[in-house]
């Protein structure tokens, strides 16, 4: 008994030395640092050894619309830390974290007076499901377990991925996340990729919804008959499966292959080539075509079809291509691309923006069927000032705004002129990255005089400045 005792004695003083500081010692609560001899073989090594990276961004966005409709205009600031261990065994860990603030904008959760439809480009800075939050806006990106080995790797966990698809879509302060397992395999002229994705974080949210429940987070437009979309919380799905094949048949042509398993509601086939033929020392002529076509599984989600996401039995198709001239560091380029009337292009918006190569900022063609765009576009680098420059000008021929089937968000035709100046700083300032992006809107389409097919969406000007520092 008296052992016990002594024992216990001696527990006590030991616990109370190691939870307890005096005021004259050193804090040493993060016991990470300190100067001992490591083994390189373990664990801590790994941890120690790890590699840390940050990222502060501000973004500047107005928004001018035609006449009485409300402008608005948005100040964004935040910051992130990115922490990936070294190899252990071929395992690695990382977590990444960002935070963002609302420092001076326009009262973003106030409906337009004409319309009664809120703003548009703006809200996307912060959480769309909470506007007025303007200090307390946070998001765990990344929390992951990767496994190494000679030609690629698997991810478990939270992660950040880009595929025609599912994609960062970075566009305001974050990009769309994405929680899972994801393979990348790659041989000489084969690239594997593909996974199962079970939860996302969409852009402009901050929290993490199972795949079912963030279709919807966004604006959902209308249903066949012209009533609001409801599907919004009345899907079921099981997750999304991924899987791609990327082939380098020629050293200038390369396929590539996806398919997208969205269970219970919609798959999608997407097929893309890539061909470069070089006519003269630094010029090269360029062409590339796609193809996508998309089925409803089952009900589209739900039995009921008020509240399903893709009608029983539908399908869509969708088929383009690029025509362009290579000339050392400038690219111009003809793209199209055609969406048939078979039915609506669909793919949550929350996930991933448009993958068509006539795609221009801050606009997409997801949501119609029956559509015609042609869009021209112009980019030069010039390497020795670490400038980028891009113009893009585009006409887009959509159904009539009335046509609920194949006009899901209510858009008339529009023509778009987009100019992009991007600026890598030096010396001082090195690290420190700046954007200017400058979109017209014009409409080309029927609107019958009602002011909400017109509200941010056509006849407007839309200025986003942006400002990022990574180190």
């Amino acid at each position: 008994m008296k052992y016990l005792l002594l024992l216990t004695l001696l527990s006590w003083v030991t616990l109370s030395y190691t939870q307890h500081h005096e005021i004259n010692e050193k804090p040493i609560m993060w016991k990470g640092n300190q100067n001992e001899i490591i083994d390189t073989t373990s664990i801590l090594h790994a941890f120690k050894s790890g590699t840390t990276q940050g990222h502060f961004r501000y973004f500047f966005s107005s928004t001018t619309n035609e006449g009485n409709l409300s402008d608005y205009y948005a100040n964004a600031i935040g910051g992130g830390l990115r922490y990936e261990t070294a190899k252990y065994k071929n395992f690695q860990f990382a977590v990444s974290g960002f935070y963002f603030f609302n420092i001076k904008s326009s009262d973003l959760h106030i409906p337009d007076s004409l319309t009664g439809q809120l703003n548009r480009y703006e809200i996307g800075l912060f959480d769309i499901e909470n506007p007025d939050n303007h200090k307390d806006m946070d998001r765990l990106e990344e929390l992951y377990l990767k496994y190494n080995f000679k030609k690629g790797h698997v991810i478990f966990g939270r992660q950040l991925i880009n595929n025609p698809l599912i994609n960062l879509q970075d566009g305001r302060m974050r990009g769309t996340g994405v929680e899972g397992v994801w393979l990348d395999y790659e041989l000489k002229k084969i690239k594997l990729e593909g996974g199962y994705l079970y939860a996302i974080s969409p852009r402009s949210t901050t929290k993490w919804y199972s795949i079912d429940e963030s279709i919807g987070i966004y604006p959902s437009g209308v249903g066949m008959n012209g009533g609001k979309s409801n599907y919004f919380g009345n899907l079921t799905s099981a997750g999304v499966g991924v899987i791609s094949l990327k082939y380098k048949i020629l050293k200038n042509l390369e396929l590539q292959a996806w398919d997208y398993y969205l269970d219970n509601i919609l798959n999608s086939g997407f097929f893309q080539f890539n061909y470069e033929k070089e006519i003269r020392t630094n010029k090269k002529l360029v062409f590339a075509g796609q193809l996508i076509r998309q089925d409803a599984i089952r009900f589209g989600g739900n039995e009921d079809p008020s509240k399903t996401y893709v009608e029983k039995g539908s399908k869509s198709m969708t088929f383009g291509g690029q025509i362009g001239y290579k000339v050392k560091n400038a690219l111009f380029s003809i793209n199209y691309n055609r969406i048939t009337k078979h039915g609506r292009y669909l793919f949550p918006r929350e996930w991933g923006r448009d993958p068509f190569f006539t795609f221009l900022p801050r606009e997409r063609s997801e949501g119609f069927g029956d559509v015609h765009a042609i869009v021209a576009k112009y980019e030069q680098k010039f390497p020795k000032k670490n400038v980028k420059s891009s113009i893009g000008f585009g006409y887009v021929q959509l159904p009539d705004v009335l046509n609920f089937r194949l006009n899901k968000y209510g858009v008339p035709s529009y023509y778009q002129i987009n100019l992009d100046v991007r600026y890598q700083f030096k010396n001082l300032c090195k690290g420190l990255e700046s954007q200017l992006l400058i979109v017209s809107k014009f409409n080309a389409g029927e609107t019958y005089n009602n002011p909400k097919y017109r509200f941010n969406k056509v006849n407007m000007l839309l200025i986003n400045l942006v400002l990022n520092y990574h180190f």
